[in-house]
């Protein structure tokens, strides 16, 4: 790892303990609120809405719902409403209104199994296009939802016939750039990536890492395919290059092994994409660094483009746990502002510092 004064240092700033199960945690954009989604004791979800005011956080609002909350995600609605959407472990997606939080503004039984992953996008002024939901289940589809649409998802990546259905752990939009353009990439409990293409309705790319994929995202879902990262239950993660897709082997990548244990989660920082953090089954948190390679992409023997992988660095590591860290989102607003929420039942506040120096 970078060593010398310059080096980012990952400060636990809050830590709360929580009577329950926490399976994901969100920033709530534009404000210094956060919420803490997950499952109580007595088998029902409960969303935690939390204010930090200096070293400690204050509860606000605690809401119970019928079913335990897997995930969730504002990126599908505006900066004025702020409207959580989430999915749920029967299989429900619903979309609330945190001001009035009684009963969704939308609802759909959108699977027959948990909702393991969401994410949004064209919401919160991010991506071009209409605001869509994705949502990945243990019953094998990955469902793409219009809030505006009732019932219906407006596309439905599902097994072929004959095909067995694996587990899908992970969902993330990416290529929002222009109003035509969107993918969804999906990883799978059989280590499989899989990424459609939503402007044609057809699978673009996929390939397989050999280990339950546990967690992808794209570096931004805003612009141009750039870099998505994908990490694996035996501690490795990738990242691939997708700006060049070669005709037969696809996108160039490099891998990491980063512990020995499951890497739970990757999040980009916001405000510089080469730089991501991923969450660890020993409780442990990484920061890395991407480098481009000198020349991204080179023509191979048959005169086909194909992209070059770049290196990853190791910036900073810290244990912050004896259970593993399961979620993690940075503040879309403050640089350096992350929470993180693990199976001991508790929610951290952590600072990154010298992030401007990198």
């Amino acid at each position: 790892a970078a060593a010398g004064p310059e080096r980012p240092q990952v400060v636990s700033h809050v830590q709360q303990a929580l009577s329950y199960t926490v399976f994901d945690c969100k920033w709530v954009p534009r404000s210094a609120r956060l919420l803490c989604l997950g499952s109580a004791a007595r088998g029902t979800g409960l969303i935690q809405l939390y204010e930090l005011h200096g070293a400690r956080l204050e509860l606000l609002r605690e809401i119970e719902k019928p079913k335990p909350i897997k995930c969730g995600t504002f990126g599908a609605t505006s900066l004025q409403q702020r409207y959580l959407a989430t999915g749920d472990f029967d299989g429900n997606l619903n979309i609330w209104n945190l001001e009035a939080p009684e009963i969704p503004v939308y609802s759909v039984k959108g699977h027959k199994e948990i909702i393991n992953s969401i994410d949004g996008v064209g919401g919160l002024g991010i991506g071009e296009g209409a605001p869509e939901i994705v949502t990945g289940s243990r019953d094998g589809t990955v469902k793409v939802w219009d809030p505006r649409q009732k019932d219906t998802p407006v596309a439905n990546m599902e097994p072929v016939q004959g095909e067995s259905k694996r587990d899908c752990w992970t969902v993330a939009f990416g290529n929002a750039y222009n109003q035509e353009e969107r993918v969804v990439c999906a990883g799978y409990d059989n280590g499989d990536i899989k990424l459609f293409d939503l402007k044609t309705m057809s699978l673009r790319w996929e390939t397989n890492i050999k280990n339950g994929v546990c967690s992808v995202e794209f570096d931004r879902k805003d612009i141009n395919m750039n870099k998505l990262v994908a990490t694996s239950l035996e501690g490795k993660f990738h990242v691939f290059d997708m700006r060049t897709q070669h005709p037969t082997k696809g996108f160039a990548s490099v891998s990491e092994k980063a512990q020995k244990s499951t890497i739970w989660q990757v999040r980009h920082l916001p405000q510089n994409r080469d730089i991501f953090m991923t969450s660890g089954g020993s409780g442990s948190l990484h920061l890395w660094k991407y480098e481009y390679p000198a020349q991204r992409s080179k023509k191979d023997s048959e005169g086909s483009e194909m992209g070059v992988a770049g290196s990853v660095s190791l910036l900073q590591n810290v244990t912050l746990s004896t259970q593993p860290i399961c979620s993690l989102d940075w503040s879309p607003d403050k640089k350096g502002l992350c929470v993180c929420g693990a199976f001991d039942q508790t929610v951290r506040v952590l600072i990154v510092t010298k992030l401007n120096k990198i």
